[in-house]
C-alpha cells in the first residue's frame, strides 16, 4: 500500500486535554479553517487539530461508499457560495448524543479541493413562507411576458374571461406584442390539453415541464357577482377585471369546504389600473419578475476602487512579474471572492503611485491583476482619439482587446461612448484588418411624435436615426486640430463610409455576422428578448458593442431594472470574453455636463 502524501499544513501541538478527546470531527474544526477569510478564526484563539479525515472516519464506521461520495461532492462545487454552505451539509454535522462514535483512525490528509468554476450563478429567490395567494393577471402582463404564468412559484393564477377576449384581439400582426399574444395562447392550450387536466378544479402549472411553478391556473367559468361604483363605466375591459378581483376577494375572504382562504392580488403593468384598484380597496401590484435588478444603483459598474491599505495588507503575500509591457500581480485576501473576470481595479492614494489594472484570472483564493495600456498618452492615440479620464481608459482597453467579444458601455450623455466605439472600430477595420467592416444599428424609438414613413432604401431610412454616427465621423475625419495629414492617414471620408454599414434591427432575425465589428447604439430601449436576438447574430470573429444611457429610456413598460441593456450587463459579468464599464464623467462640453447634473 503506498504511503499517503505528506500533509501540506503544519500541525499545531495538542493540549493535554485533547489526548482524551473522542476521535471524531467537529463542526467548528472543519477544513474551512484554511479559508482565506480566516482572520476571525486566528483572532479567537487556536482551533482544535483534526486528527483524521472526515471521509475516512465515515468509511470505517459506516459504509465504504460514503467517503467517495462525499469527496465527489466537494470536488464539484458549483460556485463560491457552495464552499460557504459546505460546512452546513449533513456530512459535516457532529455526532448526536447517543449515536455510536466512529473508532479512531490514522491521519489521512484531506483531498485538495478543485478550484470552483468562476461563472457567477444567480441565486434563486427563496420561496415565501406565507400562505399561497391568488393572482389575477391583467392582459398587459401576458402580452409583456408570455412566460409569466410560470413565474409565481407556489401561488395560484386566475384569468378573467375578458382577458382571453383581449388576448384574441392582439394576436394578429408581426409586432412583439402580437407574437407574445400568440405564444401565450399556445401556452394556455398546452396546459388545457395536458393529461388529467380539469379546468373546473384548476390546471396544474407544472404539467408542461416548468417545475418551479407549484400553483394552479383557474379560468373564469361562471359569471361573478360584483358591484362597482357608478362612476366607472361598466363596459370597459379594465373595469370588468376590477369587478372580477372584487368578487374573488369577497369569495376567498373566509375558509370554506374545499376552498381555503386566500389573498387576492391584481397584477398589472398599467399604473392607472393599479391606482383604480387601490382606490377601490383592492390589493394590486406591478409585475416584478421581468426586472433584472430591483434598483438601478445595484447595476454592476465594471470597476472597483482598492482600499487605501491594500498594498500594506498585501506586502507579504503579493507576487509580481513582468510580461512585455504589462505587469502582473497575484493577490489574495477577503477581496478576491467579490471580484469578477475582466473587472477593472484601481488604486489611487495621495503621495503614492497609482495603479490601474484588470482582473484576468481568479483561481481558488487568489486573483491576478494585469496593468492596462494608457490610451490617454499621445503615442497610444486610437484614430486620433485620446482618453480623458479613468473610465474612458478602461473602456478603450476593452474595445481594443481582441480577446473580448462583447462590450457594454453605459453612461450619461457626452461620456464618449459612440466616439470611442467608432474610433476603435475604424482602427481595427482599416489599420489592423481584424474585422472586415463596421455594422451599426440602433433601436428606432422616437423621443417625441413619429414623423411617419421614410423614403428610400434601408440605409436611407436609417439615416435620420444615425445623427450620432455622422457627428462622430465628422470629428474623426478631421481630428482634434487639423486635417488627415496631422495623424498620417490617407483614408478619405468615402473610404470610411464604405466600411460602415447602417442596418435596421427589424431585419436582423436569421442573419449571421462573420468578422464584423457591430455597434448597437441606444441599447437601453431594447427588451431582453430583442437583446438576445441581436447578440446571437454574432458569428466567428465578430465583436459586439452595446451602448446606452439607462436614464433615457423611451420604450413603454421598460425601466432601468427591466431594460435589455441591464439584462446583458448582469448576465455577462464575469464571462472571460465580455466586459462592462460605466462611464462616469461627461467630456462633451461644460454646458452638457452641467445640464446632465441639474436638469
Amino acid at each position: 500500500m503506498p504511503l499517503p502524501p505528506a500533509p501540506t499544513k503544519r500541525a499545531a501541538l495538542l493540549s493535554p486535554d485533547a489526548h482524551d478527546a473522542p476521535a471524531r470531527s467537529s463542526h467548528r474544526g472543519s477544513r474551512r479553517s484554511g479559508d482565506s477569510r480566516a482572520d476571525s478564526a486566528s483572532s479567537s484563539g487556536s482551533q482544535p487539530l483534526e486528527l483524521f479525515d472526515r471521509n475516512t472516519a465515515e468509511a470505517v464506521g459506516g459504509s465504504t461508499e460514503a467517503a467517495p461520495s462525499a469527496r465527489g461532492k466537494s470536488k464539484t462545487a458549483p460556485s463560491r457560495n457552495s464552499e460557504r454552505s459546505q460546512d452546513r451539509s449533513p456530512e459535516h454535522r457532529p455526532a448526536a448524543r447517543g449515536e455510536p462514535e466512529a473508532p479512531p483512525a490514522v491521519y489521512v490528509p484531506a483531498p485538495a479541493q478543485v478550484p470552483a468554476p468562476q461563472a457567477p450563478a444567480r441565486a434563486k429567490r427563496a420561496k415565501s413562507n406565507g400562505p399561497a395567494k391568488l393572482f389575477v393577471l391583467d392582459t398587459n402582463v401576458l402580452l409583456h411576458d408570455p412566460m409569466c404564468l410560470f413565474r409565481f412559484e407556489e401561488h395560484d393564477i386566475f384569468l378573467p374571461m375578458i382577458v382571453l377576449e383581449e388576448l384574441d384581439g392582439h394576436k394578429k400582426g408581426t409586432t412583439e406584442v402580437a407574437r407574445n399574444g400568440r405564444q401565450t395562447s399556445r401556452t394556455l392550450d398546452a396546459l388545457a390539453a395536458a393529461q388529467d387536466a380539469d379546468i373546473a378544479k384548476g390546471l396544474k402549472l407544472d404539467t408542461t415541464g416548468h417545475r418551479e411553478a407549484g400553483g394552479k391556473l383557474f379560468f373564469q367559468t361562471a359569471p361573478l357577482d360584483y358591484s362597482l361604483p357608478i362612476s366607472l363605466p361598466q363596459g370597459k375591459a379594465d373595469n370588468q377585471i376590477l369587478g372580477v378581483v372584487q368578487a374573488l376577494r369577497d369569495l376567498y375572504a373566509k375558509d370554506q369546504p374545499g376552498r381555503p382562504k386566500q389573498e387576492v392580488v391584481l397584477v398589472s403593468k398599467d399604473i392607472n389600473m393599479r391606482v383604480k384598484a387601490r382606490a377601490l380597496g383592492l390589493a394590486a401590484d406591478d409585475y416584478q419578475n421581468d426586472k433584472t435588478l430591483e434598483d438601478g444603483d445595484l447595476l454592476y459598474a465594471g470597476s472597483l476602487a482598492l482600499p487605501p491599505d491594500f498594498w500594506t495588507r498585501q506586502s507579504k503575500t503579493v507576487e509580481s512579474w513582468q510580461s512585455g509591457s504589462n505587469t502582473f500581480y497575484r493577490v489574495s485576501g477577503p477581496l478576491v471572492p467579490n471580484l469578477y473576470i475582466n473587472q477593472f481595479v484601481y488604486f489611487e492614494a495621495p503621495g503614492e503611485p497609482s495603479m490601474y489594472a484588470r482582473v484576468t484570472e481568479i483561481r481558488d483564493k487568489t486573483a491576478v491583476f494585469k496593468t492596462l495600456k494608457d490610451y490617454s498618452s499621445g503615442k497610444n492615440a486610437v484614430w486620433g482619439v485620446n482618453t480623458r479620464n479613468r473610465e474612458q481608459n478602461f473602456a478603450m482597453n476593452l474595445l481594443m482587446d481582441p480577446e473580448v467579444d462583447f462590450v457594454t458601455l453605459t453612461g450619461t450623455a457626452g461620456t464618449g461612448k459612440t466616439l470611442m466605439a467608432l474610433a476603435s472600430g475604424l482602427t481595427q477595420v482599416l489599420d489592423d484588418r481584424r474585422y472586415t467592416e463596421i455594422i451599426m444599428t440602433r433601436a428606432t424609438v422616437s423621443v417625441g411624435e413619429d414623423i411617419g414613413f421614410l423614403p428610400g432604401t434601408e440605409e436611407e431610412k436609417m439615416g435620420p436615426w444615425m445623427g450620432a454616427l455622422d457627428d462622430n465621423l465628422e470629428f474623426l475625419a478631421k481630428g482634434d486640430g487639423g486635417g488627415a495629414g496631422e495623424w498620417g492617414r490617407a483614408a478619405t471620408n468615402e473610404l470610411i463610409r464604405s466600411r460602415i454599414k447602417v442596418k435596421s434591427m427589424n431585419f436582423m432575425r436569421g442573419r449571421t455576422f462573420l468578422n464584423k465589428y457591430v455597434i448597437i447604439d441606444e441599447a437601453q430601449n431594447l427588451t431582453p428578448k430583442q437583446m438576445k436576438t441581436l447578440i446571437t447574430r454574432a458569428g466567428p470573429g465578430t465583436k459586439i458593442i452595446c451602448m446606452g444611457n439607462l436614464a433615457q429610456i423611451d420604450t413603454p413598460y421598460l425601466t432601468e431594472g427591466s431594460s435589455g441593456l441591464t439584462f446583458a450587463v448582469d448576465k455577462f459579468k464575469g464571462w472571460p470574453h465580455g466586459g462592462h464599464i460605466t462611464l462616469a464623467r461627461g467630456e462633451r462640453s461644460r454646458l452638457a455636463d452641467f445640464a446632465s447634473d441639474v436638469l
